[in-house]
């Protein structure tokens, strides 16, 4: 498949977005260097045939699709390329980072046009949400969305959120990925990426539904078993209609979610800023109390950075674990 090469002037950082606790189905490859050339790729652009930009979403993005020795001729001699395979929900992905903005996508330009772009919400504009943020009047929250940006909060999949996050109580990441990969591999659509290696796409509920117990344990979900199966069953018998969340007020999602067994408000509030990208959900775990305790003594002003909330609950998160 030919390579779709992709630049964009936006916060934009595989790295943190893999390290931002959102996804689990993100897997780094082996570094390498890309062979060198002589051209910089921060002078480089896509063929103006081919390209095209975005200006009502404030991000300017050109695209070709480009051979991929093509787009490795962008890249300045001695560059490190970071490359992700990402999985998300039936579709599988490569795209690395070639820097100065350009990134490469083994994907089709309709591919990247109807689910990608969405995806990684590159339509929308974080470099303004974070100009928002006064450095007089929110030093911690300022330092934090400089030092974490690059985070953007993901396009998923409603279904797979809830499941994932409730999977996600009281356990550690590596133990989320396995339990996620254990559950797809069980009963999930076998399927071969570009570079023909097969992966597993995350399981419809009705499949999920129809495990038992036993096939549950295995998956090492300890007592949430329970909840993942109340959770599939109420999905499948229409019970909760998580696409029409979506659409849903804040209020109204939360009443939802938290309705299901087993599903608290911290899953819920993941669910609703992962899966129904409702992004003034603002997750509150231990850290999130942390900071509000120590940061925010006299009170955290959520009306004053609403309706971006979880984006900042992002930069927080991610700046505090790493820094404090």
């Amino acid at each position: 498949m030919a390579a779709l090469l992709i630049k964009t002037d936006d916060d934009f950082n595989l790295d943190r977005i893999a390290d931002s606790g959102q996804c689990f189905r993100w897997t780094k490859q082996e570094a390498h260097v890309l062979p060198a050339c002589g051209t910089d790729l921060a002078s480089a652009a896509c063929p103006a045939s081919v390209s095209q930009s975005f200006p009502a979403c404030g991000t300017d993005l050109a695209y070709a699709a480009c051979p991929a020795s093509v787009s490795q001729s962008f890249t300045a001699r001695g560059t490190d390329s970071c490359t992700y395979r990402i999985i998300a929900g039936k579709s599988c992905l490569y795209i690395t980072d070639l820097g100065n903005g350009f990134f490469e996508l083994d994907c089709s330009e309709n591919e990247y046009s109807c689910f990608w772009q969405d995806y990684f919400d590159l339509k929308e504009d974080y470099r303004s949400i974070r100009r928002r943020i006064d450095p007089d009047q929110d030093p911690f929250l300022w330092e934090a969305a400089e030092h974490e940006k690059g985070i953007r909060i993901l396009r998923q999949d409603p279904w797979e959120m809830l499941i994932t996050f409730i999977i996600s109580q009281n356990r550690n990441i590596p133990a989320i990925r396995r339990s996620v990969e254990l559950l797809s591999e069980t009963c999930g659509e076998k399927k071969t990426d570009s570079r023909g290696l097969e992966y597993y796409a995350f399981p419809e509920p009705a499949a999920l539904a129809a495990l038992t117990e036993k096939e549950l344990s295995d998956c090492r979900l300890g007592y949430r078993c329970k909840y993942v199966h109340a959770a599939a069953r109420a999905v499948e018998d229409g019970k909760i209609d998580l696409n029409s969340l979506r659409e849903a007020d804040d209020a109204a999602a939360m009443d939802a979610l938290t309705g299901l067994f087993g599903v608290g408000i911290k899953v819920a509030s993941c669910v609703s800023l992962f899966g129904l990208h409702h992004i003034d959900s603002f997750p509150i775990d231990v850290w999130m109390k942390r900071i509000l305790a120590e940061q925010y003594p006299e009170g955290y002003l959520f009306d004053r950075y609403s309706p971006y909330n979880g984006i900042y609950q992002q930069y927080m998160f991610a700046f505090y674990r790493h820094f404090y």
